[in-house]
């Protein structure tokens, strides 16, 4: 009986401590929704965007063990849902001048939450698609593929004049400024991943990431669960999408080169592969690290007749220090460990430690 208040006294306080957590939460959002101008509002915007695309991401690579490349694509067609499906009927004359939009999309225009919705669902279609020959294969013939399979989604969009206005992209789209879309959106997903990790999909998930032919043996449907986890990632990354659409205002094929999937790589290995909470911190470090470090992608010449300071000497320069962080933290900064209450506990007892003990050999020293 005794055991058991023990264990409901902790399970109330980490609750409580929860609850506590939450609100304050809510309370910065709405403080900062309603003080900060435009330009962080922007930048804060995107950090939560990243956040829903760096956890996709890892659900697939980093908690399944899958080596995906394809969240640009995936990206795309979210993004491209919401700008076909939400600009104004009557500013889609202008838009599509070249060719008109199709018949069967001209007259059709949703909500942003339906359309947002909708955009998932379209990319989890199309991800089965691709899933259904290329989880068949493993390692970098996996990332080869899906890589692939995002080259092949941006060059069909950049083709579809009447859909998608080819290479001049979709503008006028319907925009959003507060922080509640995506931060409320963000949070949702975190509270959803974490469900889906700690449920018997979310360990079926690790045991194929440890040992694919130990978890068949023990009864895991290797192709069912990677096309589930594939699937669930694909989905919450066309909400991405559709929110980045949304934010900028506008989307073109540009946007979605392959490379804008390295940085969503780069934040899952910074945070570490299999952490949600590591994803989350690395997503705001490299999102306004970026920002931070623009002023070298300007030139400057110290009185000099040559710039010293040249574009891309700002991701010249990020990429260092990342380097050196990956460098010193092989796993990321947070490995596959989680910020729990009872780890952040456990890392406080031991900093105490380590410094009533540095305290103590320095007051030995001293008598001597």
């Amino acid at each position: 009986m005794k055991e058991l208040q023990n264990s409901l006294g902790a399970y109330l306080k980490l609750h409580w401590k929860t609850a506590v957590f939450l609100v304050v939460l809510l309370l910065g959002i709405g403080l900062a929704d309603q003080f900060v101008d435009s330009y962080m509002r922007r930048i804060l915007n995107l950090c939560a965007i990243y956040v829903i695309v760096s956890l996709a991401m890892n659900l697939v690579n980093g908690f399944t063990g899958q080596f995906s490349l394809g969240q640009a694509g995936f990206m795309a067609i979210g993004a491209y849902t919401v700008a076909v499906f939400t600009v104004p009927i009557e500013s889609r004359a202008a838009i599509f001048y070249l060719e008109p939009m199709a018949p069967f999309l001209a007259n059709i225009q949703l909500p942003f939450i339906v359309a947002l919705i909708l955009g998932g669902l379209v990319t989890a279609v199309v991800a089965f698609f691709i899933g259904y020959p290329c989880l068949r294969l493993r390692g970098d013939y996996l990332a080869i593929a899906t890589l692939g399979f995002s080259e092949i989604i941006r060059i069909v969009f950049t083709n579809t004049q009447s859909i998608t206005n080819g290479a001049l992209g979709i503008k006028s789209i319907p925009t959003i400024s507060s922080l509640w879309w995506t931060f409320g959106i963000a949070l949702i997903i975190i509270i959803a991943t974490v469900l889906l990790i700690n449920s018997t999909y979310g360990r079926a998930f690790k045991s194929i990431r440890e040992d694919e032919i130990a978890a068949e043996a023990m009864g895991v449907g290797l192709f069912k669960t990677k096309m589930t986890s594939f699937l669930i990632g694909a989905f919450f990354t066309g909400i991405g999408g559709g929110l980045f659409a949304a934010l900028l205002g506008t989307v073109d094929p540009k946007q979605f080169y392959f490379t804008l999937t390295y940085n969503f790589l780069l934040i899952i290995v910074l945070g570490g592969m299999g952490s949600i909470s590591g994803t989350v911190i690395a997503s705001f470090v490299v999102t306004l690290g970026q920002e931070a470090l623009r002023f070298l992608d300007e030139p400057m010449a110290f009185g000099l007749d040559l710039p010293i300071f040249r574009p891309g000497l700002r991701m010249v320069v990020f990429s260092f220090l990342l380097m050196v962080i990956v460098l010193f933290y092989r796993k990321g900064l947070m490995g596959t460990n989680e910020l729990t209450w009872d780890f952040m506990a456990e890392k406080y007892r031991a900093l105490k430690k380590r410094l009533g003990g540095k305290k103590t050999a320095t007051e030995g020293g001293a008598k001597k």
